[in-house]
């Protein structure tokens, strides 16, 4: 016996395309059933037999039983991968067919109007309260809309929304309460209108209003302590940005010999910027009467908004240093700017280039020269050019062969 007997085993067909004869003219299929009825017949003696075999080749069995599971194992490593293969083929034709595919399930949905419905009821029922809070957050979003859905859908069903209000009225203490509202509601507009005052006005508040109204007064009423955490952080930016304009040059020259110190000890380098707003909160937070419901999101904010305003005056203060540097270097160097002026035409007109005014001509090689021992890191190169045309209106400048006050008024482009 090479292997153990398979008491449910099925016999395999022969490939040929038909049955094939053995010696005594019986067939495979014959045998096949033959096989079949004996071990049914005998299957105390099978099992027996298979303990006895598995006993007597213990090694054998463990290397059979090892090679069926790796079959097994193959076998549904090729059947996942066939299934993903499916899967991604489906999924590119949807990509690529997406009107079919729209159509197919419109013409599903229409085809199975009571699955979908029963589909719908089953989720509903075991995810009602998912389902509810998701509607009226979509109700929510959009209230025009939902008001006209709503008005449409009474206009298709008059006749269902009278029966609805006869089944409600139906019940004689909803009607004599309704009753007993509006007889009061008329009594007050009587009583309004003989004391000669305006009838009473209510606005009506939509569910999604209420809902809001309902979020934000939980929201403001349950934090005690949201006016003294805003005081707290208004201060605090407000103290922040006005210690790095005061102070801010002499910090970073603080922080450039602490991280010069700290690259002489061997440690890892510190973005100066980060040394200067760490000391600048420490100073802060030392100064402030109370900074202990401030978080790190609202330290941030504020190391942002103070990073903002201190380039924004560190612009405007260098923009109005270019412009004194230009009206005194240019007073100071006229005559020779003069010169080198007239230089440049004649080199231009020469290369057939158009002749540039003496004054431009001036403001620009006084540009050139002030910008290289002025700081001008904040600046753009159209603030540049700005500071020259305001510098040009405070300078005396030759103007064919004479000299002319700058008396005339340029149009003042503001720096923020």
């Amino acid at each position: 016996m090479d292997g153990p007997v398979d008491e449910n085993a099925t016999p395999q067909r022969a490939p040929a395309s038909r049955p094939r004869d053995h010696a005594d003219g019986r067939t495979d299929e014959a045998n096949a059933e033959t096989r079949r009825g004996w071990v049914a017949a005998n299957r105390e003696r099978v099992r027996e037999m298979n303990r006895r075999w598995r006993a007597e080749h213990l090694d054998r069995a463990r290397q059979l039983n090892r090679d069926s599971m790796r079959r097994a194992a193959a076998r549904k490593r090729r059947e996942a991968e066939l299934r993903a293969r499916s899967r991604e083929r489906a999924k590119r034709w949807r990509e690529a067919h997406p009107d079919r595919v729209r159509e197919y399930q419109q013409q599903w949905v229409e085809q199975n109007r009571e699955k979908v419905r029963e589909y719908y009821n089953n989720y509903y029922a075991k995810h009602r309260d998912e389902v509810n809070v998701r509607a009226a957050a979509r109700r929510d979003a959009d209230p025009d809309r939902t008001k006209q859905a709503r008005k449409q859908w009474a206009d298709r069903n008059k006749e269902r929304i009278a029966e609805l209000q006869r089944n409600r009225r139906s019940n004689p203490e909803t009607y004599q309460s309704e009753l007993a509202a509006n007889a009061a509601a008329r009594r007050l507009k009587r009583r309004l209108s003989g004391a000669g005052l305006p009838p009473r006005r209510l606005h009506a508040a939509t569910a999604a209003e209420r809902r809001t109204n309902e979020r934000e007064a939980d929201a403001f009423f349950s934090d005690p302590a949201l006016p003294e955490h805003l005081r707290q952080s208004t201060a605090f930016a407000e103290s922040l940005t006005e210690q790095m304009v005061k102070n801010g040059a002499r910090m970073r020259e603080f922080a450039e010999a602490y991280a010069a110190a700290r690259a002489r000890m061997g440690l890892p380098p510190v973005p100066t910027e980060d040394i200067v707003y760490a000391r600048a909160v420490e100073l802060v937070t030392e100064r402030l009467r109370r900074v202990d419901l401030l978080t790190s999101r609202d330290v941030a904010a504020a190391v942002r908004n103070t990073k903002v305003v201190v380039r924004q005056h560190e612009r405007k203060q260098q923009f109005e240093q270019l412009v004194k540097a230009l009206v005194v270097h240019a007073q100071r160097n006229l005559a020779r700017l003069t010169e080198e002026a007239a230089i440049e035409n004649m080199a231009r007109s020469r290369r057939g280039k158009p002749r540039v005014s003496t004054e431009s001509l001036i403001l620009q090689l006084a540009t050139q020269e002030v910008v290289q021992f002025v700081v001008t890191s904040r600046l753009t190169i159209a603030d540049v050019r700005s500071a020259a045309r305001f510098a040009k209106v405070r300078v005396a400048m030759p103007l064919d062969g004479h000299t002319v006050g700058g008396h005339h008024q340029a149009r003042r482009e503001p720096i923020s």
